[in-house]
């Protein structure tokens, strides 16, 4: 207990600036794409200069930033970094279970992909017969011709399409099956893949071979990975909506685990 008036725990500064931080990380925040130094310190019930001095220190080292046109509060670029260091590492300890239950359900591979350039890149392959596969594991892709490189742009805009692939660009040319040969067509199947909450190919990356991805996303709600079921035609072909599905229950499974809330934002209050 502390004696009133006596000197606070080491700790309760830091829980203090913790409150701040979650307040930023709030639903309110992420919808409104920051809040002010009034609103925060109403959320965790302190003195609005205490409040802002404390984001002032925040700020000049990074962990939070200040919009300098609304002069409102979000978190910042070094609180990010940090956070990114070590998510691809909890992302592979996460999904590999979640992997292995979906791989069994299917008795097909489930391969856990990320986005590196325009190729995607498999992190990690899991049999529901022999658990890992390796031959899959460090190898890139085409995006465009993929269902995991389509649901990985689902952040995507199209002038970032643009920026990534040239305007130019034949998408499909490693991928001679492949409906997707312009950054237009590439756009209509990223949508198709945001719509149905998975994208599915059949045989335009390889003759015989058909595959549906779903993706997975971090806390802020950012697609980092995809899980991707792959198999031959005549095994998984006439059942890859019911494949999508379970990949996407699978893929929303790890995206909680990773701090991600896909609950619906609770209504706003009517004016009174």
């Amino acid at each position: 207990m502390t004696v009133p008036g006596g000197p606070r725990s080491p700790g309760h500064g830091l829980r203090r600036d913790i409150e701040l931080l979650e307040a930023l990380a709030s639903a309110e925040a992420q919808r409104a794409g920051g809040l002010g130094v009034v609103r925060i310190a109403e959320l965790v019930g302190r003195d609005k200069s205490q409040v802002s001095r404390v984001l002032r220190a925040l700020a000049d080292e990074g962990i939070v930033e200040r919009d300098p046109d609304t002069l409102e509060y979000r978190l910042g670029w070094r609180l990010f970094s940090l956070v990114s260091r070590t998510v691809e590492s909890r992302l592979l300890r996460v999904a590999e279970p979640v992997m292995r239950d979906l791989s069994a359900g299917l008795e097909e591979t489930v391969h856990l992909c990320v986005l590196r350039d325009t190729q995607v890149l498999t992190l990690l392959s899991v049999s529901g017969h022999s658990f890992r596969v390796h031959g899959w594991e460090g190898r890139g892709v085409p995006v465009a011709c993929t269902s995991a490189g389509r649901v990985l742009l689902l952040d995507a805009t199209p002038d970032e399409l643009y920026v990534r692939f040239g305007p130019e660009t034949d998408l499909g040319a490693a991928c001679a099956a492949s409906r997707v040969r312009s950054l237009p067509e590439l756009w209509a199947r990223v949508r198709e893949g945001e719509r149905d909450g998975y994208a599915t190919v059949r045989e335009e990356f390889e003759a015989g071979l058909v595959g549906v991805s779903a993706p997975v996303r971090d806390f802020r709600g950012r697609v980092i990975a995809a899980l991707n079921v792959s198999a031959p035609r005549g095994r998984l072909g006439h059942r890859l909506a019911a494949a999508g599905e379970a990949a996407r229950t699978a893929a929303a499974a790890v995206s909680a685990q990773l701090g991600w809330d896909t609950a619906p934002p609770p209504p706003a209050s009517k004016p009174t």
